[in-house]
């Protein structure tokens, strides 16, 4: 292809797709016009007048320029200029291959009741044109009714072709969609547990540095040896505390990102550390395990660490409670999680250890989970959380 074709080609490549199928038409009729009127030239001594029979030739192609915006008008004008070229005798008739595009274009752009009226029509032009002189062998009707049947054919298939392909395409639009809705609900989730996973750990760890802090105040300047163990307590905790953000950042990074070693996922394992931790900050906590430990599934271990360790931090934060109770029961298919306290130290009423944001994460871990969760008062008038979680 030289330079200037390809040139023309990306030009016509560039316009509207309504402005492509114009200039096709126009290509076309245009063409076929001029094959028309070529194909009977060597018989122009037999076609008098020679400039009529020309014009009804030009007259069953030129129109197919606006054959997709107006098929019904253009298939009209085909037809008169066919049927008025067979009546008047002219011999050396082309191919009808003007009237077929345009039996074809009704077919396959228009209604049903549009395609059976042109149907209708044709077999009346073509009666009406095989009527005329010349037209006397049987052969002939039996050739025109195999083009124009298959023009119908070729219509209807490219029709259901059609459809077929939008179809396809509202099926591909409406999966894109379904797609978009699932990767959003997905990071919703993904962000909501992130945050309940930042609200445990900086709830957790700061709680503990808080009562820490408090007691090393209480202690100086009269006990310097206890208060130095308060702000060691403090020290440990706040790089605990670094440790855990600095694993949950690691996940947040993208995939390109290079990530910092991370410590494995917090488990019902780590639980004697933060039981510890408890202590020291002036909460005596028991701890009881029943039935045989189970293999948890991960996310199941992280969760119930985390309910465990948000119950004593709410504890902590909120009750003042004289000691607290932590029971991890094994049974078939579940495990059982339940945090106690025993109510305030003090005369006056404490919050709610199940205020804030961490009551409300703990439920959402345990419906993640697929378990259940009761919260409400206590035997000895403190505050009591259990959580059955299935263990895969």
């Amino acid at each position: 292809m030289t330079a200037a074709r390809r040139g023309f080609a990306d030009r016509v490549a560039a316009l509207p797709a309504r402005r492509q199928e114009q200039l096709q038409d126009a290509g076309l009729a245009v063409a076929l016009a001029a094959i028309n009127m070529v194909s009977v030239l060597p018989y122009s001594a037999h076609l008098h007048p020679l400039w009529l029979a020309l014009l009804l030739l030009a007259a069953q192609a030129l129109p197919l320029a606006w054959r997709r915006t107006a098929a019904v008008g253009t298939g009209l004008v085909i037809g008169a200029a066919r049927i008025t070229y067979d009546r008047i005798g002219f011999g050396y008739a082309p191919l009808p291959l003007g009237p077929a595009i345009a039996v074809y274009t009704v077919f396959d752009r228009r209604g049903p009741t549009l395609r059976l009226v042109t149907a209708i029509l044709v077999v009346i032009g073509v009666s009406l044109s095989l009527d005329g002189p010349g037209h006397s062998e049987p052969y002939e009707a039996i050739f025109q009714g195999l083009i124009f049947a298959t023009a119908m054919a070729a219509g209807l298939l490219s029709r259901a072709k059609r459809a077929s392909l939008r179809a396809a395409e509202n099926r591909a639009e409406r999966a894109e969609a379904e797609l978009d809705q699932e990767a959003a609900r997905a990071a919703a989730a993904e962000r909501a547990r992130i945050a309940r996973e930042l609200h445990d750990v900086v709830a957790h760890h700061v709680s503990l540095m808080a009562v820490q802090a408090e007691a090393a105040a209480s202690l100086l300047p009269g006990q310097p040896e206890r208060a130095r163990q308060s702000v060691d307590v403090i020290g440990d905790t706040a790089r605990q505390a670094l440790a855990e953000l600095r694993r949950l950042l690691g996940v947040l990074r993208g995939p390109a990102e290079r990530r910092p070693a991370t410590s494995p996922t917090a488990s019902l394992t780590d639980l004697p550390e933060v039981l510890a931790k408890v202590r020291e900050a002036g909460l005596p906590v028991e701890f009881e395990v029943r039935g045989s430990p189970a293999v948890l599934a991960p996310g199941i271990e992280l969760t119930a660490f985390r309910i465990v360790q948000e119950a004593l931090t709410n504890t902590l934060r909120h009750a003042d409670a004289a000691h607290a109770h932590v029971t991890v029961a094994y049974e078939p298919g579940y495990v059982t999680l339940s945090v106690a306290d025993s109510g305030p130290r003090r005369s006056e009423a404490p919050t709610s250890s199940g205020t804030g944001f961490g009551l409300a994460g703990i439920a959402e871990r345990v419906a993640s989970c697929g378990g259940s969760l009761q919260v409400g008062p206590s035997q000895t008038d403190g505050f009591a959380l259990t959580a059955r979680l299935p263990v895969r």
